[in-house]
């Protein structure tokens, strides 16, 4: 950015001979106010970085009004048969006009983001660049404002019926992003220097997200709040009520991956304990443990043992609470089942009792409970959002819900689960430290394995891995359909390291999954009693990598329904790693990150699948083996 004048001139805040020389400015500097004109730039840095983060969250969060939604449903409810159809188009096209105007707009952030990225994180940029993105945001802000506006356009016809169309009323936009080649690059690489000054940008990172497989109008952030949405063998007549709640399911307001509940949860983790606390008399046992790490606590006054008519609110007794009996409850507990496979040898009800108490082995024990499914009714607390849900005791919806522990694969590579590192991956020596005495994965600390420097990416026994992922999904939908489940929400397999992205096989590990998953509704999916939809409520996680971009969840699993086209007796729609440990909510007083434990603090699944405060949890007769 600098050099050293070879012209003595004076520095341009002081009367101070300037010995740098600012190539993007021309200016001179002394020594202190090369320091002040460098911080300058930072700060400018750290500016644009903030306001293009401001603005893509800004796009993110528009929204569809509900006026309009509302008034395309009245002009239906008005109108005859014959013209449904109408309407429908005209809701997809409010969509997609939205949809698209999102789009446009994150692909110039997009677009912007690397740009910037790319050029600051290199040095290859001048104060003109500054200026070119800073003039770009303000662009970008007015955009903002002018790209959502629409207008409902009735349009008269031979009949008394208007037909209606949505329409956008702003199309033109002036933010274009001009690529930084337009611009000359004078860079500090190419100065005759004696002191360069190195301008660094804040740690804020840039993501992108990959969606060039899904189709034009899928494409979408994972914070938008039309979520990408795609239906499969919907559209049997039959299913129109299954079709509509797929499209409500698109609208739904969208989940702040940001908000309260992203991090440690700390206020809603105190506020559950206390609940406890007061309402049962939960307390922690000193110096004891359930498993390494996980908090035994005993309850002076079990749900069994209070008044069935007592109404508990949670959190406390406030207006909007969520108030429940203790009838209801106990209900709730006695719904608790647990479905295993009997094709697992040395699985039996013994070991499903120590597993449930936390007592399982490493190994072949932690491995059997992979093909355990623990369900029960389980009402939701809060959303994401940490908001308590108002219910009042007249309400059903409560009892419509049910928890459904995940079979799944563990490849994070755990002292408990190293039956699936040994298992599945065929080269595991070449991928993990060894312990010569064990002859298995060697420890870096009590839990986790020690991976080896420049090891290898991991390989899967892909026919073994496939068969015990088609075990697992038909483990899973057979337990729902025999416990009244009609809907049926599916995450996937694999976030993270629970997939093996660490080791490189995470892809064909989801890729498989939903190989799996599709030939389980395929081929069984008309035998299903109750059964009528499938929803996969898929992560689309914004991940940038040095040699080009991650495939998501939600990619892999769109793809492989599309091609060959899915047209089994289930309609699926698609929407936006299971504990071999086996307690519900385990590190839930941890204050971690994971989503097992955040269900524990935003549903009741504490008072129903635990098994120190639910007694039919290690009641065997609760457990069956299909």
């Amino acid at each position: 950015m600098s050099t050293v004048s070879t012209t003595p001139k004076r520095c341009t805040q002081c009367v101070v001979d300037g010995l740098y020389t600012c190539n993007g400015c021309n200016q001179a500097f002394c020594m202190r106010h090369k320091t002040e004109h460098r911080q300058n730039i930072d700060q400018r840095i750290d500016s644009i970085n903030e306001q293009k983060e401001l603005l893509r969250q800004e796009v993110s969060r528009r929204s569809i009004d509900k006026s309009f939604m509302e008034k395309i449903n009245e002009w239906e409810k008005q109108s005859i048969k014959n013209i449904q159809s109408t309407a429908a188009e005209a809701r997809a096209e409010l969509i997609r006009l939205l949809k698209e105007s999102k789009d446009e707009l994150m692909d110039v952030m997009r677009k912007l983001s690397m740009d910037f990225i790319s050029n600051v994180s290199k040095a290859q940029y001048i104060e003109d660049n500054l200026t070119a993105w800073e003039k770009q945001i303000a662009t970008l802000k007015n955009d903002v404002e002018s790209s959502f506006k629409f207008e409902l356009v009735q349009e008269d016809g031979p009949r008394t019926v208007r037909s209606i169309k949505v329409k956008s009323t702003e199309k033109t936009r002036t933010s274009q992003i001009n690529p930084m080649a337009q611009i000359e690059i004078r860079s500090a690489n190419n100065l005759s220097t004696v002191a360069p000054i190195h301008v660094s940008p804040s740690n804020g990172g840039i993501a992108s997200n990959n969606s060039e497989s899904l189709i034009a109008t899928n494409k979408n952030s994972s914070e938008s709040s039309l979520y990408p949405c795609l239906t499969f063998a919907s559209n049997q007549s039959s299913q129109q009520r299954i079709q509509k709640l797929f499209e409500s399911l698109m609208l739904l307001e969208p989940m702040n991956k940001h908000g309260p509940m992203s991090g440690k949860c700390g206020p809603q983790t105190d506020q559950m304990e206390q609940f406890l606390s007061q309402t049962f008399g939960f307390k922690n046992k000193p110096g004891e443990y359930i498993v390494q790490g996980v908090k035994s606590f005993k309850l002076h006054n079990r749900p069994d043992t209070l008044d069935p008519n007592t109404v508990i609110r949670f959190p406390t007794n406030i207006p909007n609470a969520f108030s429940m009996s203790v009838k209801e409850i106990m209900n709730w507990q006695r719904s608790y089942k647990v479905y295993s496979g009997n094709f697992i040898k040395g699985l039996n009800k013994e070991l499903l009792q120590r597993a449930l108490k936390g007592h399982s082995k490493d190994g072949e024990e932690a491995f059997c409970m992979k093909f355990v499914v623990r369900i029960s009714t389980c009402p939701i607390l809060m959303e994401f959002d940490a908001k308590v849900i108002s219910r009042n005791l007249e309400e059903e919806w409560p009892n419509l819900i049910k928890l459904v522990s995940v079979t799944g694969i563990d490849f994070a590579g755990r002292k408990h689960d190293v039956g699936d590192i040994l298992y599945y991956i065929t080269n595991w020596r070449e991928v993990f430290e060894v312990d010569p005495t064990k002859d298995e994965p060697a420890l870096l600390n009590e839990r986790d394995f020690r991976l080896k420097k420049a090891g290898e990416k991991g390989e899967l026994r892909e026919s073994r891995i496939l068969e015990d992922l088609t075990h697992m999904a038909r483990l899973r939908l057979k337990a729902c359909d025999e416990e009244g489940v009609e809907i049926v929400v599916e995450t996937g397999i694999g976030l993270g390291v629970f997939a093996g992205a660490h080791i490189g096989v995470d892809e064909k590990v989801r890729t498989t999954s939903v190989i799996a998953i599709r030939a389980v509704l395929e081929q069984h999916g008309s035998t299903y009693k109750n059964i009528r939809a499938v929803v996969f409520a898929l992560p689309i996680i914004d991940t940038e990598k040095a040699n080009g971009y991650a495939r998501d969840s939600f990619s892999i699993f769109t793809e492989n329904f599309q091609e060959p086209p899915y047209n089994g007796p289930i309609p699926v729609s698609e929407l936006n790693p299971a504990d071999s440990h086996g307690v519900f909510g385990e590190y839930w007083q941890n204050r971690g990150p994971a989503v097992e434990e955040k269900l524990a603090l935003t549903t009741v699944g504490l008072l129903v699948q635990h098994h120190l405060i639910n007694p039919h949890v290690l009641d065997t007769d609760n457990y069956y083996f299909i």
